[in-house]
């Protein structure tokens, strides 16, 4: 048996799996202040099933289906290659357990196109300075461009308001339909 403590409780994400020398499990905890998100944006992955469990406040999930709200005591799973990003509305910090298995899935998902072979489901690959987009499909490899609204890097993924995926430019808040990709 493995015996860790949550960590520091002001630190933001705490990884346990090593800590607890899980072999299939990953852990992580989560303390979100009021009006921040959990990392990652609107993402998936396709070989990996989320679990997370709310410690304390309110998690509000974006999925393609539509908005979740989970609170303290409650539980919420995504299905392999299910999309959904999480954030903090409320007023008090959140604090969440996510349990992912299989442990090592470092395959994570955007819902943009490839624009070489039209596939939906770009890889995420953000090992260099910047982050790219490769297809599973075609192997293309892609590298997103600044807003064209105020030529601002700051872009991520989410839904607007029918539950469709947009990515909105944290620098000047436009939204497009389309992941801006440089040709």
């Amino acid at each position: 048996m493995n015996h860790t403590t949550l960590g520091d409780p002001s630190e933001r994400t705490v990884r346990l799996a090593d800590a607890l020398d899980t072999d299939h499990i990953a852990v992580n905890r989560y303390r979100i202040p009021p009006g921040d998100s959990l990392p990652g944006g609107l993402h998936a992955h396709p070989n990996q099933e989320e679990v997370f469990v709310v410690v304390a406040g309110v998690a509000r999930f974006e999925t393609l289906g539509g908005e979740v709200r989970v609170a303290a005591g409650e539980a919420v799973r995504f299905a392999p290659g299910e999309y959904q990003s999480g954030a903090n509305d409320g007023d008090e910090p959140l604090v969440a357990i996510a349990l992912g298995a299989p442990r090592d899935s470092d395959d994570v998902r955007v819902p943009a196109t490839c624009p070489a072979c039209g596939t939906e489901g770009l890889r995420l690959g953000a090992g260099g300075s910047t982050a790219t987009f490769a297809c599973p499909e075609c192997d293309a490899e892609h590298e997103p461009s600044p807003c064209p609204a105020c030529g601002g890097t700051d872009l991520g993924f989410t839904t607007d308001a029918e539950s469709r995926p947009v990515v909105e430019c944290g620098d000047c808040g436009a939204r497009f339909a389309d992941a801006p990709i440089r040709e």
